[in-house]
């Protein structure tokens, strides 16, 4: 067909664009000696590439972005789910698949270490000066102090968030990608492999599930509103008084579906998400992805997610809701105690 010619040619020319001259093939790239003022540098993923082999990609021009980017960001989320795909449900008992507990005693797999060792190999091939923030290995800053536009690129990645779903089975866990641009997260992907589901969005453009148009719907009131959270669980202390609270305040409560919940906000099938003890892998790919689909989505003190920043990466709320009242109504509801200590004090 013509449109796989023009696939075939598009491929071709991005291998020439991603090699010098010398390098068409894997062989001549094996023989080809070391060319004048390349440099080789470790990468996060343990490989060492030549710096002068990479894509010229700008991921924002004139205040759009690249829609190459979108393509790579797509590529790391087959990366990641050739990994989780090989491993979900790979035996009744799990035995094979080790798990490990983390400081926070949340679980890791080799699933999830080998998942975001395959992303960052992607990002690295065609950004290697662009800096990396993983849930399972940290932060890698190539050019962090240059000034350089490639310097204000930060990929966030979460290969696995919802790791507890998918060492029992349930396919609701996903892969969290998302490129951030001087703060500001311009690029998100959930990508649930096992059901083969993605949502992608893009700052300035509508929300897409598996390449159409989605949105949220409109909810009169926080009374009607369903609610999703991960877990009452993992709200403690006042946040869980902030939680509960709001919860008898909505029509139903409901848990258990990660990053998934965010998914279905942004078709319209939910009406809030509200969680506790989110690090910015668990939420930054959100964010183009509810407001590209017309939702809101902030802090539980009504602050946008426009300002990450590697040097505090600490955990935060977040809620987000379809309807712009209903997000304030939530706001109000999870404040609750300091409005009530706030009308005390005027009384007073």
């Amino acid at each position: 067909a013509l449109g796989d010619q023009f696939e075939l040619i598009e491929t071709f020319v991005e291998a020439m664009v991603r090699g010098s001259a010398l390098q068409v093939t894997a062989t001549s790239f094996a023989r080809a000696p070391a060319q004048p003022g390349w440099k080789t540098a470790p990468s996060s993923s343990g490989r060492r590439r030549q710096r002068g082999c990479t894509t010229r990609l700008r991921a924002v021009a004139d205040g759009e972005i690249d829609p190459k980017i979108v393509k790579v960001a797509n590529k790391v989320a087959d990366a990641a789910s050739k990994v989780t795909r090989k491993y979900f449900r790979y035996s009744p008992a799990m035995s094979s698949i080790s798990l490990e507990l983390k400081e926070d005693e949340s679980p890791v797999t080799i699933a999830d270490k080998e998942a975001e060792k395959a992303m960052r190999e992607v990002i690295e091939d065609y950004f290697p000066g662009h800096s990396i923030y993983g849930e399972e290995y940290g932060c890698h800053v190539p050019g962090r102090e240059s000034g350089t536009e490639e310097a204000k690129m930060v990929w966030v990645l979460d290969p696995i968030d919802g790791t507890k779903s998918f060492i029992t089975g349930k396919p609701l866990f996903g892969t969290l990608i998302a490129l951030v641009c001087d703060g500001e997260p311009i690029l998100g992907i959930i990508d649930q492999p096992i059901l083969g589901e993605r949502w992608v969005g893009v700052k300035g453009q509508k929300t897409q599930f598996n390449h159409k148009d989605v949105g949220v719907r409109e909810c009169d009131s926080l009374g009607s509103a369903y609610l999703y959270a991960t877990s009452p669980d993992m709200f403690q202390g006042s946040t869980a008084l902030s939680f509960e609270h709001v919860c008898t305040k909505v029509r139903t409560p409901l848990y258990g579906c990660d990053c998934y919940a965010y998914g279905l906000l942004s078709m319209g099938f939910c009406d809030v998400v509200c969680e506790a003890d989110m690090k910015p892998f668990d939420y930054m790919a959100l964010v183009p992805i509810v407001q590209g689909a017309g939702g809101v989505i902030t802090d539980w003190n009504g602050n946008p997610f426009d300002n990450f920043d590697l040097s505090n990466v600490e955990a935060t709320e977040v809620i987000a809701a379809g309807d712009e009242g209903v997000h304030k109504e939530a706001l109000e509801a999870l404040n609750f105690e300091e409005q009530r200590h706030s009308d005390v004090a005027q009384v007073m």
